[in-house]
């Protein structure tokens, strides 16, 4: 695996380099200092596995990298790399087309879980606190939640993946299957032409699906339905023991 990593700290730069060759023995890191840096790297050889960005980069805002990454390479994905997991820009990271967002204070086992789901074809996103930009309502006195596991399909994938069809109480069927496809990352077009509707029909479910869900954003609605997932997975554990 080719991983190209990001960082314009040295220390940083260096520490993450050892930590992500121990993946394994066949994973190689090339690194990068900065922006302008990246672009020689890609423009050199493109064919990279993973690409960690951080969004502190000297010469470049790291959110404006993200969004020429996904316009110029989409089949490569990023995992942002940050010293700062707010939610605001976690769930800004995400809407720019990250399948990761890994905290710099995490763990080792945090980085290598968020790396293979991602190499697997997930979407990593680390604990937050409930409530602060997730449109859900606050937990209180609870601990923030586990980091969210959430399939995300590719658009060229289809449904080839086998990403099963979420049922959320209170969506119809075909809202359910919206929502599927929300989840894939597909545009409302798309989702037309998949499940023949009109545009105007499929705008009217999403629009049901996010006030089901109590969120305004479909970022929103993919960190509500991973932390569905995570409870109803957390309860089935604990009925098994």
């Amino acid at each position: 695996m080719k991983v190209l990593l990001v960082d314009d700290h040295p220390l940083i730069l260096s520490a993450l380099q050892g930590v992500i060759r121990g993946l394994g023995n066949d994973v190689s890191v090339t690194c990068a200092a900065s922006a302008r840096e990246l672009r020689q790297r890609l423009a050199e050889d493109a064919d990279y596995d993973l690409l960690l960005l951080d969004l502190q980069l000297g010469d470049a805002d790291g959110f404006e990298v993200l969004t020429e990454m996904r316009r110029d390479h989409p089949a490569l994905p990023v995992v942002v790399v940050s010293g700062t997991d707010r939610a605001p820009d976690v769930l800004r990271a995400i809407d720019l087309g990250a399948m990761g967002f890994v905290p710099k204070r995490a763990s080792n086992e945090l980085l290598f879980e968020a790396l293979r789901l991602v190499m697997s074809g997930g979407i990593f996103v680390p604990p937050v606190p409930t409530g602060l930009g997730s449109g859900l309502p606050p937990a209180a006195q609870e601990p923030p939640p586990p980091p969210l596991l959430q399939p995300r399909m590719q658009p060229a994938q289809g449904a080839a993946s086998g990403l099963p069809v979420p049922n959320v109480a209170g969506l119809t069927p075909r809202q359910n299957e919206v929502l599927g496809k929300l989840l894939q990352g597909l545009p409302n077009k798309l989702i037309a032409r998949e499940l023949n509707l009109s545009v105007e029909t499929v705008k009217d479910h999403v629009a049901a699906v996010l006030r089901v869900l109590n969120v305004s954003t479909r970022t929103q609605a993919v960190l509500a339905v991973s932390r569905m997932a995570q409870q109803q997975g957390g309860s089935a554990s604990a009925q098994r023991h």
